[in-house]
């Protein structure tokens, strides 16, 4: 007797089905410096209500056109005004250490953090958390134990971790601190050892030639070779089918020529990342929708939370507000079976 073949899922099949905005919790995220959605796209797919606030016009239409939360343009001060939340979330822009010298910290108007410290302040939620560039642990530590020890001093117990996307079902090498605020309990996400290939996440795209594509030039592949050795890049820019991709940026997305993620297809030509391929890297399903420029994508593709990652963040803060100690993986470990589905390349 025959049987039918086995459909099996691909890891985009498996985002596409398991990034799904949906209301299944009573409590509200208050989504602050929400970008393009990447962080509440995970908490709504938790079960979460979300309501975001976000300066950038087309962060916020993108955000809109694809959530059931509604996201508000506004630049956030320590003066803003927000209804009732539960949790507070939120990636604070570190203004000061982009530029040499001006290190003013919670007194430069154009960072983040008081926004957010006053908000945890109003609101007093259940729990809060920030994530952030790898570099708020290292060299800029000086600031993350100021902004620690304000936060703690609103009777919040907070711990601190550096987490890589690449644990958590995201295709790409993606550290990240994470920041959370809580009365005692709260366990952070436990990671998994199989990661997700560039291979895995793109499939057929990796293959493709399309019309409209941007190719490198004779003299560009030259000014890259060039570039790679003087850098003495160990690994070079062409993704790697078989591993997670290096970390997605806004400059390696859509840049200068040397530094950009490249796909180099079977025929031996080279061209850059469309936004969707840059949006695959950073776990995003293919019905998330992309609004203005294509400048302003590729800025809000790379400056997002990685979905999965979030989802993963959002799991286990529910099982804190649950008060289950026990933190329970079993959705996120087993929204996909492993290394399936893998397209092979010539």
């Amino acid at each position: 007797m025959l049987r039918a073949p086995i459909e099996v899922e691909t890891y985009q099949q498996m985002a596409n089905r398991v990034l799904r905005p949906r209301r299944t919790r009573s409590e509200r995220v208050l989504d602050l410096f929400a970008g393009c959605g990447g962080l509440a796209l995970g908490f709504e797919a938790a079960g979460f209500e979300t309501l975001g606030f976000e300066a950038n016009a087309d962060c916020c239409a993108t955000y809109n056109a694809n959530l059931h939360g509604r996201c508000e343009e506004r630049f956030l001060t320590r003066e803003t005004e927000f209804p009732p939340a539960e949790i507070v979330v939120g990636g604070p822009p570190c203004q000061p250490f982009s530029v040499g010298g001006n290190q003013r910290g919670l007194a430069d108007s154009r960072d983040g953090f008081p926004a957010f410290i006053s908000a945890v302040e109003k609101l007093h939620p259940r729990l809060w958390m920030f994530e952030n560039v790898r570099g708020l642990m290292y060299r800029n530590r000086w600031y993350l134990d100021e902004v620690i020890q304000r936060l703690e001093r609103l009777g919040y117990v907070v711990d601190v971790k550096l987490l890589n996307a690449r644990h958590y079902l995201v295709p790409q090498n993606r550290e990240r601190i994470i920041v959370v605020g809580h009365k005692g309990g709260y366990r952070f996400p436990e990671h998994r050892l199989e990661t997700i290939t560039t291979n895995q996440a793109l499939g057929e795209l990796m293959l493709s030639e399309p019309d409209d594509g941007k190719y490198l030039t004779e003299s560009m592949d030259r000014y890259v070779a060039k570039y790679e050795k003087a850098s003495k890049c160990i690994n070079p820019r062409d993704l790697d089918p078989d591993k997670p991709a290096r970390t997605v940026t806004c400059r390696n997305l859509g840049g200068a020529t040397g530094d950009m993620h490249r796909i180099k297809l079977p025929s031996g030509r080279r061209r850059r990342l469309t936004v969707r391929e840059g949006a695959r890297l950073q776990s995003f399903p293919d019905w998330y929708e992309f609004i203005g420029a294509e400048g302003s994508q590729f800025d809000q593709v790379g400056n997002a939370v990685a979905p999965m990652f979030s989802l993963a963040l959002a799991q286990s803060v529910a099982s804190y507000l649950d008060k289950d100690q026990a933190f329970d993986e079993v959705s996120i470990q087993e929204c996909w079976s492993p290394i399936q589905g893998s397209l092979q390349l010539a």
